[in-house]
């Protein structure tokens, strides 16, 4: 298994998105994950972009729990505030039936 380096805030987020699926992690793939850091006049946090894919079959009922109500989802980021989160894209594949995701979030610092 390969580990992509990920900081704490993106752990933390990550865990808490596969959390939402309910189904083993091995069923979500992460294809990418990239943070860099944010701040504003009186804010510093981090910019996340995840990428999964769900492999098929029951792809898209998974997707649709882990979508479902996300901007208004609480999550555990020690630390951290989930201030902003949301699905930019969500694609069916039918030539094998995965659904690909890519959410964007931003943490900030407590």
């Amino acid at each position: 298994m390969i580990k992509i380096a990920t900081s704490a805030a993106a752990s933390a987020l990550l865990r808490g998105i596969f959390a939402r699926a309910a189904v083993p992690k091995n069923r979500i793939l992460l294809t990418e994950v990239r943070s860099i850091d944010w701040q504003s006049l009186t804010f510093i946090g981090e910019r996340h972009e995840i990428e999964l894919r769900i492999p098929g079959p029951g792809s898209n009922a998974i997707a649709e729990r882990m979508c479902a109500g996300l901007s208004d989802a609480e999550f555990d980021v020690p630390r951290h505030t989930v201030a902003d989160i949301a699905v930019r894209e969500r694609r069916p594949c039918p030539s094998d039936g995965s659904t690909l995701l890519t959410i964007e979030a931003l943490t900030i610092e407590e």
